[in-house]
């Protein structure tokens, strides 16, 4: 992240794991979640319903026998089954959430599954001299061919048989390394700006770079790439419009779209639009590529459970508690009590946020959230207090126009635009 101290501060990390504890109200309690690799085979795990995602990962790779030094090699990503019954990833699970509440809160269709959290193949090469981590590569490069993330040939497709008949698997990835889309995450089909309005794009994120499949009127499939370090920044916009002339929230609709600022030409940039419901895992894939370029450009490794900042908990303020904020000596996790029906008091407190939300107001209800050195993190929990916006000060909301645009993310690259 930009900002690696904030992003692994266990200060910042606890604030937004007891915001998601209480909104949710989830006691703290021992709880089985399954996590799944991508060939299907489940993993359970015994945890607590409030650890978070490290701690989940960590458990998980304990259970498989996966050395420490490799655990960060992989991440929790949240998938969704779509109705044709393929699964399409949500976003990459962050470690400011509870795995086990977000996994609740999005509903059955949902699961948690195990995945690479590096973009460059050359890391491949650590992990194949290990049993457990050579395996967790091979099911995922076997995935994401047979889905059709990986492209191959007629002669590879016969070739990759033959190598996954014999077991041969690092043979098998070895190959597989050389096929286009490698390692990429591909997502839903979308429409773009580029080359022209409403384009319809198929896009992938990977080996530094995000690339655009667009088919032409005659058929074929166009391919082009936007290189990581020639982006000078990107944003994520959210546009919320009310249909049929209705103002009432239920009758809203919302579009995430992502926006870089793209190095065309010599000492020409361009702004390149993506709307996508996937925006922000976009987003969260590109910060990776850039975290990733920026750890290989100092020379730094993976990190390793034990760098992990191990700090006291702190016991943050309740919404409807009078104390104030408090350092707790346990580092475990802590139950959240069920908030009561509402007091005059919460109502009082509700109100002085309504009126604050006006003070706070721009004209035609834009409003304009911008930060040079914002981290990711805060991009995910950013969607989250518009879902709660709409939730809590929906009257608020409603009386606004018909259509209202927040720009809740403006991100800066830490590397020079080449």
């Amino acid at each position: 992240s930009q900002h690696s101290t904030l992003a692994s501060s266990p200060l910042f990390n606890g604030f937004f794991l007891s915001a998601q504890q209480e909104t949710q109200r989830q006691e703290a309690e021992d709880v089985s979640v399954d996590v799944y690799l991508l060939n299907g085979h489940k993993i359970t795990i015994k945890i607590m319903s409030t650890d978070q995602t490290d701690d989940v990962l960590e458990t998980v790779a304990s259970q498989i026998n996966l050395p420490d030094d490799f655990v960060y090699y992989f991440a929790l990503y949240l998938v969704k089954k779509d109705s044709d019954g393929s699964f399409s990833i949500v976003r990459k699970m962050q470690d400011f959430e509870s795995p086990f509440i977000s996994l609740k809160t999005a509903g059955s269709k949902h699961k948690i599954v195990l995945r690479k959290n590096f973009w460059d193949a050359t890391y491949d090469d650590d992990l194949l001299d290990n049993r457990v981590s050579m395996n967790l590569l091979y099911v995922q490069a076997v995935s994401d061919i047979d889905r059709g993330w990986t492209l191959a040939n007629k002669e590879q497709m016969a070739r990759l048989e033959v190598l996954k008949s014999k077991g041969s698997k690092k043979e098998y990835l070895r190959l597989a390394q050389t096929l286009k889309y490698y390692g990429f995450i591909q997502f839903k089909p979308c429409t773009s700006d580029f080359p022209v309005k409403n384009t319809k794009v198929l896009v992938s994120a990977g080996n530094r770079e995000l690339s655009f499949r667009v088919s032409d009127p005659d058929g074929q499939v166009k391919e082009g790439s936007f290189k990581v370090t020639r982006m000078r920044c990107w944003r994520i916009t959210t546009t919320i419009a009310e249909t049929n002339g209705e103002s009432d929230v239920s009758n809203t609709t919302s579009e995430l779209e992502l926006s870089f600022e793209y190095l065309v030409a010599k000492d020409k940039l361009q702004w390149i639009a993506v709307q996508s419901d996937q925006a922000i895992l976009m987003s969260i894939c590109l910060q990776g590529m850039v975290d990733e370029l920026i750890m290989k450009k100092e020379g730094s490794r993976m990190k390793r459970p034990q760098d992990r900042i191990r700090g006291t908990r702190t016991d943050f303020k309740k919404r409807d508690a009078p104390n104030s904020i408090k350092m707790s000596s346990s580092s475990s996790s802590h139950s959240v009590s069920s908030p009561d029906s509402p007091s005059e008091e919460t109502a009082s407190a509700a109100q002085k946020a309504k009126e604050s939300v006006k003070k706070i107001s721009v004209s035609k209800n834009k409003i304009n959230l911008f930060s040079n050195n914002t981290t990711i993190l805060l991009c995910c929990f950013a969607s989250k207090l518009l879902t709660l916006i709409h939730a809590e000060l929906g009257s608020l909301i409603s009386s606004a126009n018909h259509e209202r645009q927040l720009n809740f993310l403006y991100i800066h690259m830490s590397i020079p635009v080449k």
